[in-house]
């Protein structure tokens, strides 16, 4: 993950940026660990979530969703996606991903859309201030 506190995004790095940090979000669902997985929340974030119809907020109300969906075994992609440029340090990034759940025997993909708003903490770490998923309609 790209952690240089005083480097500015630019459209020639955010891109990048937005997917090493899509991989570190997917990689925490691979852990099957709800607090590795909201650690990744900022402790303000906000979350409208897949598979839920609840709004979530802060790294509590990440937790108790993802305790939940991480027992679907997750594993995301994205299909097409694009980050935008918010701040020196914050961008959005959205797009479609699929989602393959289920037990081993037994997967299905889930087809989403998706916005993630990334910003730096203090410590110049990348953080989810907002995520919203939502199945994508037929």
């Amino acid at each position: 993950m790209t952690e240089n506190t005083t480097a500015e995004l630019t459209a020639a790095t955010v891109e990048q940026i937005a997917a090493e940090n899509f991989n570190k979000w997917n990689a925490a669902l691979q852990t099957r660990d709800a607090k590795q997985v909201a650690a990744i929340y900022s402790e303000d974030s906000t979350f409208l979530p897949t598979m839920s119809g609840e709004f979530k907020k802060g790294r509590p109300g990440a937790e108790e969703y993802f305790h939940h969906f991480l027992e679907k075994f997750p594993s995301g992609e994205v299909i097409n996606g694009a980050a935008q440029i918010l701040s020196p340090t914050s961008y959005l990034h959205s797009g479609l991903y699929n989602f393959t759940v289920g037990p081993e025997d037994k997967r299905e993909v889930v087809q989403a859309r998706f916005t993630y708003a990334w910003s730096k903490d203090e410590q110049g770490n990348w953080l989810i201030r907002h995520h919203h998923s939502s199945v994508k309609p037929q």
